[in-house]
């Protein structure tokens, strides 16, 4: 099987064990990006070594990354753990589904799982919380075996219900802060009164790494909607009938304002931004991921 399919989510959501899912995409794409072997500047091959599928994923170098593009395994320990929090948008809109079958949360799912599993390999404390106006789920960023457990079965759990909540009611969640944290930030942006994005900035604030992963499905993105038909807002029910034909243009002119807008607002808060639709493979998130992670060597 291909690095590509490996990673395709359509694939993916044909594994039912998340461990292995995790697994299998973030090997699939070392190894995938390791195909051939060049020299970084300064490297000295007596310390480092290409990866190789099967090896251990703690000895993976974050910088040698940044400095070749290829993956190297290190000969030597280097103390560079952090705590890695994943925040996740639990509200109702996260519950859409994409023309392949799969919801927002399918895929933050799949992304969350596998960025856990490569941040574990490195010993990084990981931490999960997940944000409804039901329900605030808070797992304490911890790098223990049973920890990484009681997070692979928060997160296969999580069902898209509600509003997102305000942000001083999960402001609190985030005040106790370590030296070195990365926070990856999971959410389509849909809100009622800016309450996402006022979270957003809160984060930002603290001076701490963060990103931004913005999830929005394929119909969404390019409106593949045909006839006259009626839709329903998932969080607050209200339904409003569309001739398709007549405003796909106007919707995707509206729509590209926004999200030039939006990533330019993030950036001016030095909040790293990235858009991905539900149909893309996860390497893209993942190679985001590890640049941010070399912030910390």
């Amino acid at each position: 099987m291909s690095r590509e399919k490996f990673i395709d989510p359509k694939v993916l959501a044909t594994i039912k064990d998340l461990p292995l899912l995790a697994k299998t995409v973030v090997e699939g794409f070392l190894s995938g990006q390791n195909q051939s072997l060049r020299r970084g500047a300064g490297l000295e091959f007596s310390q480092y070594r290409s990866y190789q599928p099967g090896d251990d994923l703690r000895q993976l170098d974050w910088k040698m990354f940044a400095r070749s593009d290829r993956y190297y395994i290190r000969e030597a320990e280097v103390d560079t753990n952090i705590t890695v929090r994943f925040i996740l948008d639990g509200s109702a809109s996260m519950g859409h589904v994409d023309e392949n079958g799969l919801s927002k949360m399918d895929y933050a799912r799949f992304l969350v799982a596998s960025l856990a599993y490569l941040a574990t390999t490195q010993g990084d404390a990981v931490g999960l919380y997940v944000l409804h106006e039901k329900q605030l789920i808070n797992l304490t960023p911890r790098s223990d075996n049973m920890h990484l457990q009681r997070f692979w079965h928060q997160l296969s759990e999580i069902k898209p219900s509600g509003r997102f909540p305000d942000p001083e009611t999960v402001a609190s969640f985030f005040s106790d802060r370590r030296q070195k944290e990365l926070t990856v930030f999971l959410t389509d942006l849909y809100e009622q009164a800016h309450e996402i994005k006022d979270l957003l900035y809160k984060l930002g604030a603290q001076r701490h790494e963060l990103l931004l992963f913005h999830l929005m499905s394929r119909n969404e993105l390019d409106f593949t909607f045909d006839g006259t038909l009626t839709f329903e807002d998932l969080e607050t029910g209200q339904t409003l009938q569309v001739g398709t034909a007549e405003q796909r243009k106007a919707y995707l002119v509206r729509l590209q304002e926004w999200l030039q807008q939006t990533e330019k607002d993030m950036r001016n808060r030095q909040i790293a931004y990235d858009l991905f639709a539900t149909d893309e493979p996860l390497d893209k998130a993942l190679r985001s991921f590890l640049k941010n992670r070399l912030v910390y060597g």
